[in-house]
């Protein structure tokens, strides 16, 4: 199983990014995907998620309203639109699959660097 993250980079606050993540080896159409980050010094949280088949999303109280997550399932590709970014967004972004049925079944990317800074 292979996650990978693009789409990360630094922007002014006030800016958009949208990341991607690409997976392999897996059926993805079964797997919850989730966006979690961690910043420097800070424990990883999760910031969004969203169901199998893309009728469910879930996000932090800290982006809410300027992240969207969204699913390609024929593409195999998550996406976090991340809109009105500030400072405190600035953190490694890391993709997570997760099997609808089987929570062992759980997987991770390397990451992405996003980083909110005048």
């Amino acid at each position: 199983v292979q996650l990978v993250e693009s789409g990360g980079g630094s922007v002014q606050p006030g800016g958009s990014l949208r990341l991607s993540c690409a997976a392999s080896g897996l059926t993805f159409s079964n797997y919850v995907m989730n966006w979690h980050r961690q910043a420097p010094g800070k424990e990883r949280e999760l910031v969004a998620g969203i169901t199998s088949s893309g009728g469910s999303t879930t996000y932090a109280d800290s982006v809410k309203g300027r992240f969207t997550i969204s699913r390609d399932n024929a593409k195999n590709t998550v996406y976090l639109q991340m809109n009105s970014l500030k400072a405190e967004d600035t953190a490694v972004y890391y993709c997570n699959a997760v099997h609808q049925y089987s929570y062992g079944m759980n997987y991770w990317g390397a990451g992405t660097l996003v980083t909110v800074s005048s």
